[in-house]
């Protein structure tokens, strides 16, 4: 599942092509990747209207909207979710955070992405791996079901296109996961572990663990100073705000890979509920 960026420190809630030249000149020098600061050292700026981190937080927030009030969305939350459902959910986060992360790697010098790079605090990858060798076996990656939907894919070429071409863009992925996944995806682990009667010492939910993070809170915020003092032009912080809002509606669409594997295998679901439920927030389990 996906899990939504969260629009304030205290919101549990969730939410989960030509391109034109980029206008961005980087201040990676002063901002080292995936370096550490205190938690004491971290400021609150004053809210700025023209900065990243409130763009994204304003520019989003119908989409945040439309996925944190589906109906989909809060039977997860009752703990309405069925193993092979939360399978397929980890199924698909494996590839999306596959394919993001590589195109991280892959331009982590980039002055856009150099202050967000955190590796050893954020990526997800090698926790899904864990998760799918519990929940589908040793032998995941030869299993059935260890393949990406069209819309999974569709999400995954789009996050590959992005890093080959335009890798600045890659910033509103990286905000729209991994902010989600340090605020809202701590709730649904718990709904999961209770949901599926999962071990309580978190085997087949290692993606919601971020063991290399005291605080949540303190991070995101350290994350969002960083967003701001990325230097970009205003055409490609706009752009960064839609490519976000595009991030929530590839979510929805893998949501709805979801819903259809459920009618494929009960015929007894009718389509017409089944479509009223779709949520863009699935792959936050691939949460943000």
């Amino acid at each position: 599942m996906q899990s939504f960026a969260e629009h304030s420190d205290d919101d549990l809630s969730f939410p989960s092509q030509s391109m034109p030249t980029m206008g961005t000149h980087g201040k990676s020098d002063e901002l080292g990747r995936g370096a550490k600061e205190k938690s004491g050292s971290y400021s609150t700026p004053i809210a700025d209207a023209s900065e990243l981190s409130e763009m994204l937080k304003f520019g989003t927030k119908e989409s945040h909207s439309k996925a944190e009030n589906t109906n989909f969305m809060k039977g997860f939350l009752r703990g309405e979710l069925s193993m092979d459902e939360f399978k397929c959910v980890a199924v698909a986060l494996y590839f999306i955070y596959a394919a993001m992360e590589e195109e991280l790697d892959k331009n982590q010098d980039h002055p856009a992405l150099a202050p967000l790079y955190f590796p050893t605090e954020l990526h997800r990858k090698n926790a899904i791996e864990e998760d799918l060798a519990f929940l589908l076996g040793p032998e995941w990656r030869q299993h059935p079901k260890t393949r990406p939907s069209p819309a999974t894919q569709r999400y995954v070429e789009r996050l590959h296109a992005v890093g080959r071409t335009e890798p600045a863009l890659l910033v509103a992925h990286a905000y729209t996961r991994y902010l989600g996944d340090l605020s809202g995806g701590q709730v649904l682990k718990k709904v999961v572990q209770r949901a599926l009667k999962l071990p309580a010492s978190g085997e087949g939910v290692e993606f919601f663990s971020f063991p290399q993070i005291s605080s949540h809170a303190g991070f995101k915020q350290l994350y969002r100073s960083r967003l701001n003092v990325i230097d970009l032009d205003k055409e490609m912080r706009e752009r960064i705000v839609e490519e976000a809002n595009r991030a929530f509606n590839f979510n929805m669409e893998v949501s709805k890979g979801y819903i259809l594997n459920k009618i494929d295998n009960n015929p007894n679901v009718k389509m017409s509920e089944s479509f009223s439920n779709i949520s863009s927030t699935v792959p936050r389990l691939i949460i943000r």
